[in-house]
């Protein structure tokens, strides 16, 4: 059974720092490209972030340039999200995803999400 499981959401204060994690299982994505979107209250799921599968090729929505880092380990089968300088509007479920598609919002894999709440 493919997983995705995100964790290392939480509360912070605008200005503070998270960092999302994703552990995959039940196969390997090592030659996948992974990636991150969120969801707000009341608002259509976003694109964050996605690394291609050897992890030298990024994209990030303009929103978080510069604010936001993506990373991979394969041999740990895990994907990160570095969040720096948060801000109220980055509160969100944020999920992880596998052959992610920013044209079509779609993917082949899914993570059940992690909340994200800043506080201003």
């Amino acid at each position: 059974q493919v997983q995705l499981v995100e964790s290392g959401g939480g509360l912070v204060q605008a200005g503070g720092s998270l960092r999302l994690s994703c552990v995959t299982s039940g196969r390997t994505f090592s030659r996948n490209a992974m990636g991150w979107f969120r969801q707000a209250g009341g608002k259509e799921r976003e694109f964050v972030a996605r690394i291609s599968w050897g992890g030298r090729s990024t994209d990030y929505a303009d929103s978080v340039k510069g604010r936001f880092t993506i990373s991979r380990d394969n041999a740990e089968n895990t994907v990160y999200l570095q969040m720096n300088s948060l801000k109220p509007e980055d509160t969100a479920v944020y999920y992880c995803a596998a052959d992610p598609s920013i044209e079509t919002m779609t993917a082949t894999y899914w993570g059940r999400g992690t909340q994200v709440t800043v506080s201003s």
